[in-house]
C-alpha cells in the first residue's frame, strides 16, 4: 500500500477520533473560553483586525487562530463545536504530516508507529479535542524546523535559499498565532544545532537572512498594519505582558522547575515511558537519520529549558515537546522491532507506576463518587464539598474503562513486553486510544457538571435579558461567552468594585463561590440593596437592581 492511500486512511481515522462530538461539553475556562471569546466577538464587530476580551484590546494573543475559530464560528454558529473544529482539523493534519515525515525519514512503517505514538499518547491527542491555541502554534514551528533541518541537506546554494525561505514562512505563522516566542523557539533550535554541528558553514548567513527576513514579513501581514492604524500601543502592551509572564510570581500559574518534566513524564503516557529508552547508541541511522534526531532533541531540550526556567508555569507551554518526544519514541519501537534494540526491561516498572495508577484512578472514580457521603468529611475544601451536590447520575459501569485499560498494562508487562514488547506496545497505545475517546465523551461531561456547569447555566439564562453579568472573587471570562456579551452589555468599569457597589441603569447579576461570599453577605447585611436568587452545586448567586449604588 503506498503512502498515499495510507495517508487518506489516516485522515479519515483522525477524522473519526476528532470531530464528533466536540460540542458535548462546555468550553473550560480559562483559555478555551477566553479564545472562543475573542474570536466571537470578531464576528460581533466586524472587526477581524484588532484581538479584544470584552470588547476591549486583548494584549495577549496574535489573531491567526482567532480567525480560524471566527471562519468556524461562522459556519457552524456560535458554540463549543465550532470553538474546537479548527484543532480538529489541526490534528488531522497533524497526523498526516507526520506520518508522511517519518515515512521520508524512515520509511512507512515508521511513519505508521510515530502517527500511532502521537494519537495514541494522552495530552497529545486530547489537545486536538480543545480550542486552545497551542496546537496550531506548535505544527508552525515544527514545520518551520522541519524546513531548516531539510535545508542542511541540501547540496546548491538555490535548494537551500528555498527551503530558509519555507522555514521563515512557518515561523512568520507561529508568530502571527502567539507571537514572537515563535522565533525564539525556532532561532535557540538552529542556534544549538549550529554549535552542536561544530561547523561553521552548517547555515551561511544568506540563508539566515532569508529565514528571518520571510518571518519578518510573514508576521508583518498583521502587525504592520495594527501599527500603522494604531500606533506602538498594542505592540508595546503585548510586549510588556510577554515579558511579565516570563517574569512575575503575580499570576497564579508558579511552579517548581521540575514541573514541566514531570508533566510530559504522565502527560504523555505511554510516549513518555519509550521516550525514555530512545537515548541509546544506534549506528544503523544514515547521517540524515542522525542529523533528523539530533534536530529533535535540540527541539526538546530547548523548549523544555526555557519553560523550566521562566516563572509562569502552565501546562500546555511544554506542549511543543509532543513532536520530538513522540518522534524519539517511535524511533525506540521501531529500531526494536527492526531488531536492532532490545527492549529494556526497566521501562516495565515505569509503565506500571504511571499506567497503573491512571487505570486504577479512572476505575475508581465512578465507585468513590457513588460514596461521596464518605468522602466529605475528609475534604477540607468548602466549595469542593458543594460541588459533589450536583445531580449527576453514574451507573458505576463506567469503571470498565479503567479496568479494561489496567488489564491491558498487566498483559503487556507479565506476558507482551518478554515475548513480543512490539505487540505490547501497539496494545497499550490502542488501548489509550480507546480510554480517550470514553474520557471525552462519558467522563468529562459528569465531571464538568461538578465544576463550572451551574455557573455557565445561570449565565446562559441571562443572555435575553439586558443586564450586565459579572463575577465576584474568581477570574472567569464565561460570563463573556456564555450570555452572548454585546458592546450594550459591556459595562464600561469592569472592575469587582464597580459590580458590587457601581452606578448602573441595567440589573446586575453577580456570580461567587460559596468560599468567597464574604463580601456580598455583608453588603447585603449592612442593607445594600442586593439579593441573593440562588445557589447551585457551590456557586452563588445574586441580583442588584438598576440605578443603584455610589
Amino acid at each position: 500500500m503506498n503512502t498515499r492511500v495510507i495517508s487518506w486512511l489516516i485522515a479519515i481515522g483522525a477524522a473519526l477520533l476528532f470531530i464528533p462530538f466536540l460540542g458535548v461539553v462546555h468550553l473550560f475556562d480559562w483559555d478555551e473560553i477566553n479564545f472562543a471569546e475573542s474570536a466571537r466577538e470578531m464576528l460581533v464587530t466586524k472587526d477581524f483586525a484588532r484581538v479584544q476580551i470584552d470588547f476591549k484590546p486583548f494584549w495577549e494573543k496574535p489573531p491567526l487562530f482567532f480567525w480560524l475559530q471566527a471562519a468556524s464560528m461562522e459556519i457552524f454558529g456560535v458554540n463549543e463545536f465550532a470553538a474546537r473544529f479548527p484543532n480538529a482539523l489541526i490534528g488531522i493534519v497533524t497526523l498526516v504530516l507526520i506520518f508522511n515525515i517519518g515515512s521520508k525519514v524512515y520509511n512507512p512503517r515508521f511513519g505508521l508507529w510515530w502517527t500511532l505514538v502521537y494519537a495514541g499518547s494522552l495530552l497529545p491527542h486530547f489537545y486536538f479535542k480543545s480550542g486552545i491555541i497551542d496546537p496550531l502554534f506548535n505544527l508552525f514551528i515544527f514545520l518551520g524546523v522541519y524546513q531548516l533541518y531539510l535545508m542542511t541537506l541540501r547540496k546548491t546554494n538555490g535548494q537551500r535559499n528555498r527551503k530558509a525561505l519555507l522555514a521563515g514562512f512557518f515561523i512568520g505563522l507561529g508568530i502571527l498565532t502567539k507571537g514572537p516566542v515563535a522565533l525564539l523557539l525556532s532561532g535557540l533550535t538552529l542556534l544549538v544545532f549550529w554549535i552542536l554541528s561544530r561547523k561553521w558553514r552548517t547555515f551561511r548567513i544568506v540563508e539566515l537572512l532569508l529565514f528571518g527576513l520571510v518571518a519578518f514579513v510573514v508576521s508583518s501581514v498583521w502587525y504592520l498594519p495594527e501599527t500603522l492604524n494604531n500606533g506602538v500601543g498594542f505592540i508595546t502592551k503585548f510586549i510588556e505582558y510577554q515579558l511579565d509572564l516570563a517574569s512575575s510570581t503575580s499570576t497564579g500559574h508558579e511552579q517548581p522547575i521540575f514541573y514541566h518534566p514531570i508533566v510530559l513524564l504522565l502527560g504523555c503516557f505511554p510516549a513518555s515511558v519509550y521516550f525514555l529508552g530512545s537515548f541509546r547508541r544506534n549506528t544503523a541511522d544514515t547521517t540524515e537519520q542522525s542529523g533528523f534526531k539530533t534536530w529533535m532533541k535540540t527541539l526538546f531540550w530547548v523548549v523544555l529549558i526555557v519553560f523550566s526556567l521562566i516563572t509562569t508555569k502552565i501546562m500546555h507551554y511544554s506542549s511543543m515537546c509532543y513532536f520530538p518526544l513522540t518522534f524519539m519514541a517511535a524511533t525506540y519501537l521501531f529500531h526494536i522491532q527492526e531488531q536492532r534494540f532490545r527492549f529494556a526491561k526497566l521501562l516495565n516498572i515505569l509503565i506500571g507506576l504511571i499506567g497503573g495508577v491512571i487505570a486504577l484512578l479512572l476505575a475508581a472514580l465512578p465507585i468513590a463518587i457513588q460514596q461521596k457521603e464518605k468522602l466529605v468529611p475528609y475534604i477540607k475544601d468548602k466549595f469542593a464539598v458543594a460541588n459533589l451536590d450536583a445531580a449527576v447520575h453514574w451507573s458505576g459501569f463506567e469503571s470498565i474503562i479503567g479496568f479494561f485499560l489496567l488489564g491491558i498494562i498487566i498483559t503487556t508487562l507479565v506476558y507482551w513486553n518478554r515475548k513480543n514488547p512490539i505487540l505490547g506496545a501497539q496494545a497499550l497505545f490502542l488501548s489509550v486510544l480507546l480510554t480517550l475517546q470514553v474520557l471525552f465523551y462519558v467522563f468529562i461531561p459528569k465531571i464538568e457538571q461538578y465544576t463550572q456547569a451551574a455557573a455557565i447555566e445561570f449565565m446562559e439564562s441571562k443572555q435575553n435579558e439586558d443586564c450586565y453579568v459579572g463575577t465576584i472573587g474568581y477570574k472567569s471570562y464565561a460570563q463573556y461567552f456564555y450570555t452572548a456579551r454585546t458592546p450594550e452589555k459591556s459595562p464600561k468599569n469592569n472592575s469587582e468594585e464597580w459590580f458590587l457597589t457601581g452606578k448602573t441603569s441595567k440589573p446586575v447579576y453577580l456570580v461567587t463561590r460559596i468560599d468567597r461570599i464574604r463580601r456580598l453577605d455583608s453588603l447585603q447585611k449592612a442593607g445594600f440593596p442586593i439579593k441573593k436568587i440562588g445557589s447551585k452545586n457551590g456557586f452563588v448567586f445574586f441580583k442588584r437592581e438598576a440605578n443603584t449604588g455610589k
